[in-house]
């Protein structure tokens, strides 16, 4: 069944400190930042940033809060997002595996996920993230200093989902939203969309002991998973066909101000977004200077220095906001 949904958009995670968040993902992981805003909801100002490939492509955008200034805790468990898998070039994971162990977010585990190999390593906030090899990704990589195309992360692999059991998550991938299962690995089910590979692929991980973690808000948990669609004329109609089959918590359309977005509880727990990927993170800064001011949506604007007041102080290195 095909719904209109090409993948991957985006992952969003609660981090610590803002500052050591930015320093993990442009320095450590390599990415490039591209956007530095606020979160859209509720009351209180907290950063939302954003960090991407080279093109700041779909399917590569990680995104986080840093919550440690609200005081914002939870606690791991099923029904969450157990890693998020960034693709690299095959032998890289060597490069990986000594550059995280020697910067200390490496935990040392490496192996092989349906024949690739996979190395975990943890963000400061406890995050756990994966660099897994693919031949086939062709995505333009952001590089800097000692990350060069050779080793770069191209953009997101899959992201695994831990459940304590799995087959109503599969139900809900399948039917509502279009994927197909591609074959398991172990505990692992992989479901793929769009013809799979890098950035399109969700990977089940059943743990059957696991206690419920949070849903909510929080330092080192992933809030939701974002799944990709051209436009809302899609977005609108995932929307009613999963309303049809009774997932009737759908949300109405958010403007996020560089797409559009509408949630879903899952089966499982994960939260799950269908994002638009017509509007762009270029709406509001050239595509050459992504990430360098904070910015934010028109309707916030009259507030800022209420809202900026707040935030503790941020330093983006330079060559994470410049090629």
């Amino acid at each position: 069944m095909n719904l209109g949904i090409t993948g991957i958009h985006h992952v969003t995670s609660g981090a610590a400190g803002a500052q050591e968040d930015i320093d993990f993902f442009t320095q450590a992981v390599g990415l490039r930042m591209v956007k530095q805003t606020v979160l859209f909801d509720g009351t209180a100002p907290i950063y939302h940033l954003y960090y991407a490939n080279a093109n700041a492509e779909i399917g590569s955008v990680m995104t986080t809060f840093p919550f440690r200034q609200a005081g914002l805790t939870g606690k791991r468990g099923s029904g969450q997002v157990q890693n998020t898998a960034f693709s690299v070039p095959l032998g890289a994971a060597k490069f990986w595996a000594e550059r995280f162990k020697r910067l200390g977010f490496s935990d040392g585990v490496a192996g092989e996920r349906f024949g690739q190999q996979a190395l975990t390593f943890h963000h400061p906030a406890g995050l756990g993230f994966e660099v897994i090899e693919d031949a086939d990704d062709t995505r333009e990589p952001w590089m800097t200093n000692d990350v060069t195309a050779d080793v770069a992360a191209r953009g997101f692999h899959s992201v695994s989902m831990a459940v304590r059991e799995g087959e109503e998550m599969g139900r809900f991938l399948i039917d509502g939203l279009g994927f197909e299962k591609v074959g398991t690995d172990g505990a692992v089910t992989r479901y793929s969309i769009a013809g799979g590979g890098a950035a399109k692929q969700l990977d089940i991980v059943e743990h059957p002991e696991m206690a419920q973690g949070s849903w909510r808000f929080a330092q080192g948990l992933v809030h939701h998973v974002a799944l990709a669609v051209p436009t809302e004329t899609e977005q609108t109609a995932i929307k009613a066909h999963l309303e049809g089959l009774g997932y009737t918590d759908v949300s109405e359309i958010k403007d996020r101000n560089y797409f559009h977005s509408i949630y879903c509880r899952s089966p499982g727990g994960i939260l799950v977004e269908v994002a638009t990927s017509d509007i762009g993170f270029a709406i509001d800064e050239p595509k050459e200077h992504l990430g360098e001011k904070l910015l934010l949506p028109p309707w916030f604007e009259p507030r800022r220095a209420e809202i900026v007041a707040p935030l503790e102080p941020i330093r983006v290195p330079q060559y994470a906001a410049h090629h």
